[in-house]
């Protein structure tokens, strides 16, 4: 999350009038990320997030929001995105109903809508979860992730929009030759040989037989919450995923591959620790078994999840943005993770 477009306090305040989500109290930017704009809003109803989409569509963004709001619906922790209040609903609270008119009037929000538009960008609200991101993750965390991930996929089923992962194979084939020029000869070697490695395994008979439905793609440490004791100890109780704005039909293995990546491995090497990928495996299949093209393809999609990003930070780098509040992120951290990934592939439990 980032801040790329200033939002004053006054035109917080008429937006959240707009959505019926009360009187503005504060309204601060969040930092970390480098897609969106983000402020955490409080108001007098509760605390909630207002993003302002940057590089996603008003046509792109239907799907996130509403396979956010379809997961939600299905008792999947996620936020949930806030639709401004319906004429009848207007009309059964007189007393609020004319300044939220007079609002909806003034920033264009519609009845019913969740997906809106501020300062001319797509923007939406959803709750704020509660707890904070374990960023030191322990084979409980990890659990706790893969079990809710296989939830969270078999929710997906029934979801009816579709949109590929538009940090697909098709974008890292656009892409990677876009970034060459950062990359020394040997870095120039390894991603070219990645990237004609996944172009042949996308064409496998195995890779076509993999369970597919709507996936995060991004769910790193930083995209889950956890609740936390009075103390401030760890808590292995997960409250919520979020940040789906890179979300697509893909397959469930890739989206497994990208938690592996992240929440089981040492952020200094890129090696693997066996015991939180353990504990995540076993997890998720104690929901969702993987299927034998899934167990077969895992070492192959983990090396996809690395690729993905690395190209994908390559590509940020290549292109800065000014934000008012930007973390950038290390690309070679991911080619650590995907050299590990040839040196040393990770082995399922039996």
């Amino acid at each position: 999350m980032a801040v790329f477009t200033e939002v004053s306090h006054g035109e917080a305040t008429s937006f959240l009038q707009a959505l019926g989500l009360g009187e503005l109290q504060s309204i601060k930017g969040c930092a970390g990320g480098i897609e969106n704009t983000n402020y955490f809003v409080d108001t007098d109803q509760s605390q909630f997030v207002l993003t302002l989409f940057e590089r996603l569509t008003f046509e792109q963004l239907p799907f996130y929001l509403h396979l956010m709001k379809h997961l939600a619906e299905r008792g999947i922790p996620v936020p949930d995105p806030q639709a401004a209040p319906a004429a009848a609903r207007l009309l059964a609270k007189p007393r609020k109903s004319a300044a939220t008119a007079k609002a909806s009037a003034l920033t264009g929000v519609r009845p019913g809508d969740i997906l809106h538009s501020l300062k001319g960008k797509p923007a939406a609200v959803v709750n704020k979860l509660r707890g904070s991101s374990e960023l030191n993750p322990q084979p409980a965390h990890c659990a706790a992730v893969g079990n809710m991930l296989a939830r969270m996929h078999l929710a997906g089923c029934d979801f009816d929009l579709q949109q590929p992962n538009l940090r697909g194979l098709a974008w890292w084939n656009e892409t990677v030759p876009v970034v060459l020029p950062q990359l020394t000869p040997e870095q120039h070697t390894l991603i070219l040989g990645e990237l004609a490695f996944q172009n042949h395994v996308a064409a496998s008979s195995a890779y076509a037989s993999l369970p597919r439905g709507p996936i995060h793609a991004d769910l790193f440490r930083d995209n889950v919450m956890f609740d936390t004791d009075s103390a401030g100890g760890h808590s292995d109780q997960l409250t919520g995923f979020f940040d789906f704005y890179f979300a697509g039909c893909d397959t469930f293995l890739f989206d497994i591959a990208v938690c592996l990546n992240d929440w089981c491995i040492d952020l200094a090497t890129g090696e693997n620790n066996p015991d939180r990928a353990d504990a995540f495996v076993n997890a998720y299949q104690a929901v969702r078994p993987l299927t034998a093209p899934e167990r077969q393809l895992l070492p192959a999609m983990l090396r996809a999840g690395a690729l993905r990003f690395w190209t994908s930070r390559l590509w940020d780098f290549q292109l800065p943005r000014d934000a008012a509040v930007l973390k950038a992120h290390d690309p070679e951290h991911f080619e650590r993770v995907l050299r590990q990934c040839l040196l040393r592939p990770y082995s399922l439990p039996d």
